[in-house]
């Protein structure tokens, strides 16, 4: 995959104007709410969603009668103060909340929520479900345990004390079917990433950070991917990149970046 990054360190509405995710003049167009859930649950949302529903003349948009299902969960994105082993730091910190839209033809989204200075507001809508089935997903496998992306190779993981479980395939390939222990996956992260932190040579050259096969490459422009065509349905809810074939790299979290993501079909359940 390939985005725009900013220097930034959190997903807000500034970094998605700045990403051109959301156009300045609609950037406060969808409403802020006291919780993420009310946030999602707006009429003016719902209305979104539904002209995201019908895109691409998926269904008729009257038709879509999309409705929000359960409780937002927390999203969390590797962190760098754990790859750089600074003591007490997390594996992972949360980048925003995200819930689960369903169409009435079965289609799912996640909405992407975080907290402004007038409350909780939607600032992105994806395709799929993958925060919400992942979070899921580890709470079945982990009970109690912290689930967490590793962006920078598409990964999904759930850790609890010194444990850390893979979720997906391409988990199972960093860390084994088995997992690792959190001592060992810090090693392994920070060998990959430790020198694309914050404050390296690597980021003051200007490069977007992350680290994949080909980041040494220059990431191509955005490119239009059939899952998300959001832009095309409501300006204020839209998606700054898009896949890009295999051996792509994602930039969120090591360099203080922020990145919105296309999402490809493929993987998804």
């Amino acid at each position: 995959m390939n985005g725009r990054a900013i220097g930034a360190g959190l997903l807000t509405t500034a970094a998605l104007v700045a990403l051109g995710a959301l156009p300045a003049s609609a950037a406060e167009s969808l409403p802020a709410a006291p919780t993420p859930e009310q946030a999602a649950s707006a009429p003016q949302t719902l209305d979104t969603l539904s002209r995201f529903f019908a895109r691409d003349g998926a269904l008729a948009r009257s038709a879509a009668a999309p409705r929000v299902e359960g409780g937002s969960v927390p999203v969390r994105i590797l962190s760098p103060d754990f790859v750089a082993g600074k003591t007490g730091a997390p594996v992972a910190r949360v980048e925003f909340r995200a819930s689960r839209a369903v169409a009435s033809d079965g289609q799912k989204a996640s909405l992407w929520t975080v907290k402004q200075a007038g409350g909780w507001q939607v600032v992105n809508i994806a395709t799929g479900d993958d925060e919400i089935r992942y979070a899921e997903q580890g709470g079945r496998v982990l009970p109690g345990g912290l689930v967490f992306r590793e962006p920078q190779i598409d990964a999904w993981y759930v850790q609890k004390g010194a444990k850390v479980l893979p979720l997906d395939e391409d988990a199972v390939r960093a860390v084994g079917k088995n997992g690792t222990s959190l001592a060992a996956y810090r090693e392994r992260v920070a060998e990959a990433y430790g020198d694309k932190l914050p404050g390296s040579a690597y980021a003051r050259k200007g490069a977007a950070g992350g680290y994949g096969p080909q980041a040494a490459a220059p990431a191509p422009a955005p490119t239009p991917a059939p899952r998300a065509a959001a832009a095309e349905v409501e300006p204020a809810v839209s998606v700054a990149s898009a896949a890009a074939g295999a051996g792509a790299l994602l930039v969120l979290g090591l360099t203080g970046t922020v990145l919105i993501r296309r999402r490809s079909g493929a993987g998804e359940a």
